[in-house]
């Protein structure tokens, strides 16, 4: 590096999602969190109470869950992760529909067809490791044998 000291981080950005150090790396959803929240609450500011729940809940669904779940299908998030992703959903929810009753926000998904982020995880993490499982020049570039 031309005599250049590299600075020690605790955090990288790569493609958009953030890696932390530990004893294994992981993914930060911090990140994801903040811009979920900064999404829901432009929304919120632009058509205020103005547009029906329906209206801002499919804009919330349509344009601010991505934001939320970007690449985090490629990592092996822990529970307590996962959870998280859970509370700010919820959280939004209670906001939209008004309520913190858990059972009101859980029927109005269920009518609404609003599976929480683990849910939507756990099938987009499937899709991702089938598909990683049968490109089979991806397994020869990762020095994985095929059989």
């Amino acid at each position: 590096m031309k005599g250049h000291n590299l600075p020690w981080v605790s955090e990288i950005r790569y493609l958009g999602t953030y890696i932390i150090k530990g004893r294994q790396f992981r993914c930060s959803v911090t990140n994801a969190r903040r811009s979920f929240n900064r999404s829901t609450n432009a929304i919120f500011g632009k058509v205020g109470r103005i547009a029906s729940e329906e209206v801002t809940f499919q804009l919330v669904k349509s344009k601010c869950l991505p934001i939320l779940l970007y690449g985090l299908e490629c990592y092996s998030l822990i529970r307590a992760d996962l959870h998280s992703l859970d509370f700010v959903v919820m959280k939004f929810l209670m906001k939209l529909f008004r309520t913190a009753n858990k059972d009101i926000i859980d029927e109005c998904r269920s009518v609404c067809n609003f599976p929480l982020p683990t849910e939507m995880l756990e099938t987009k993490s499937n899709k991702f490791y089938k598909k990683f499982k049968f490109n089979k020049s991806m397994l020869r570039y990762f020095h994985i044998s095929v059989s």
